[in-house]
């Protein structure tokens, strides 16, 4: 393959142009397409399928990547995507990273509507409200995957969930559960009550402890946290739709954690109470 031409030359070509738009939020929501960089998210998108659809319909790679993850090639010739060799100046034009990894793949939308999420009755979901750094939403996002959540919502007021930064913390875990976009926190919060979940916000200034709710075994059923702005917290209107508001405890000296950190030991929380015996996540034990 090292003796092959590029199959893109020009930076000016239409094929580029058109992946080169997609790192604008107003391109993607008219296309309904994003951008998937690098080996790990690529190959997620290859073998993904969302309504039938395969995910990944285009990728471009160096002849070096093409050579170096010849698998990855493989799985999205096999998917049904386009497949293009281009030039190292023409990924650099693509990607938005200052590093490329030689692959860029372009990808279908693959939101899930928030009712299918509601119906398929979960006891686990992440809801960012108010979460406007893309690099926090995505590795909120992975974090909740890491911790076998069964949805995360992105409010209205949240960045999008297809901004290449939010793409990229993801680590490909955007790709591994269903992901809900747009909705008024208001509607997210009485959906999923009616729908017999909990709803805790995650607040410093929070009036429940974590450790108390877990040492008081109020954390073992249906589940959803609410998280807020990397800045300014919760609103209190927003607060106030909660049933209770948690502090994740500090027993050192740090004045705060981030808000992955702090989803981070929240989502765990409730995960390990969930498997708990008489928590929704029941395991039998040897």
């Amino acid at each position: 393959m090292s003796s092959a031409s590029p199959e893109l030359i020009s930076p000016r070509s239409s094929r580029v142009s058109a992946a080169r738009r997609l790192a604008r939020r107003n391109f993607r929501g008219k296309d309904r397409l994003f951008l998937a960089e690098g080996p790990q998210a690529v190959r997620e998108a290859a073998g993904h399928r969302h309504g039938g659809q395969a995910t990944l319909v285009e990728l471009f790679a160096t002849l070096d990547a093409a050579e170096r993850y010849a698998d990855i090639i493989g799985e999205a010739r096999t998917a049904g995507a386009r497949v293009h060799l281009a030039a190292d100046e023409v990924i650099a034009d693509i990607s938005t990273t200052v590093t490329p990894q030689g692959l860029v793949g372009v990808c279908r939308f693959l939101d899930t509507p928030f009712a299918d999420i509601l119906a398929a009755r979960p006891r686990l979901v992440a809801v960012l409200a108010h979460v406007r750094d893309p690099g926090n939403a995505g590795t909120v996002l992975r974090c909740a995957d890491a911790a076998g959540a069964d949805a995360v919502v992105l409010t209205d007021a949240s960045v999008d969930l297809y901004n290449p930064k939010a793409v990229r913390a993801s680590v490909g875990s955007l790709f591994h559960l269903p992901v809900a976009v747009g909705v008024p926190v208001e509607q997210a919060v009485a959906g999923l009550k009616d729908a017999g979940v909990r709803i805790l916000a995650a607040d410093g200034a929070g009036e429940h402890d974590l450790d108390d709710e877990l040492d008081d075994n109020t954390m073992g059923g249906p589940t959803a946290w609410v998280f807020g702005n990397e800045a300014w917290g919760l609103p209190q209107d927003t607060r106030a739709l909660a049933d209770a508001v948690v502090r994740v405890p500090i027993h050192g000296m740090a004045e705060s954690l981030n808000l992955a950190t702090a989803a981070a030991v929240c989502l765990y929380a409730s995960a390990r109470a969930q498997r708990a015996f008489g928590g929704c996540r029941s395991v039998a034990r040897s």
